[in-house]
């Protein structure tokens, strides 16, 4: 499976922010990245680029490619509700995305790489697929196998997010995905109505 595998520092600034999560050499230089940095001229963004840029930054936050990413805006445009707002939960309930959030692993990569090494169990049964999608109630956990991972014990221990939409238990490194999150519930900071748009034209 093809993913982007580069430098995240520089995807970070050239959004600017911090989409990877905690990141050090992000601080230090948080300008677009290039020759020149702060001091290159940048001219006023048309509507087009500025949408590009939004769906990019999606598409980077959850680690998800091209084809992919289509794919979940036509499933969100056929449901029923606001189509952006189907879209950011179609992504958030990406089991890669939920085992981050549930604070197995410190990044979404790190998440992604779990479940594809089958360290994960959804409802007792080993899934390897990280684009699997999760439905309310199902049951997220840590192969028994897998438990005493040193990656996972620090990602647990150093993991403070709570979410509403998800319960996890570090004594049996079991969680449930409760419901699909609101809007209000996603803290990702993008602006879906952009990436209706776009897709849209």
């Amino acid at each position: 499976m093809a993913r982007y595998t580069g430098p995240k520092t520089k995807i970070a600034r050239k959004f600017g922010e911090a989409i990877f999560g905690e990141d050090k050499s992000f601080e230090k230089r948080n300008y677009p990245p290039g020759q020149h940095g702060n001091n290159r001229r940048r001219g006023k963004k048309s509507e087009y680029a500025i949408q590009l840029m939004e769906k990019q930054k999606a598409k980077y936050t959850y680690g998800v490619l091209e084809r992919q990413f289509r794919n979940m805006f036509k499933k969100a445009t056929a449901a029923s509700g606001i189509t952006g707002e189907v879209l950011l939960q179609l992504c958030e309930s990406r089991l890669d995305n939920v085992v981050y959030r549930m604070g197995v692993a410190r990044s979404r990569r790190g998440a992604r790489q779990l479940v594809s090494h089958r360290h994960i169990t959804v409802n007792g049964e080993l899934v390897n697929i990280p684009s699997y999608s999760l439905k309310a109630g199902d049951i997220v956990a840590v192969r028994e196998k897998s438990k005493s991972l040193e990656a996972i014990n620090h990602a647990l221990t150093s993991s403070s997010n709570v979410y509403e939409w998800i319960t996890w238990n570090n004594d049996t490194m079991q969680g449930t995905y409760v419901s699909v999150p609101a809007r209000v519930q996603i803290p990702e900071n993008i602006n879906e109505q952009f990436i209706v748009e776009l897709y849209s034209k």
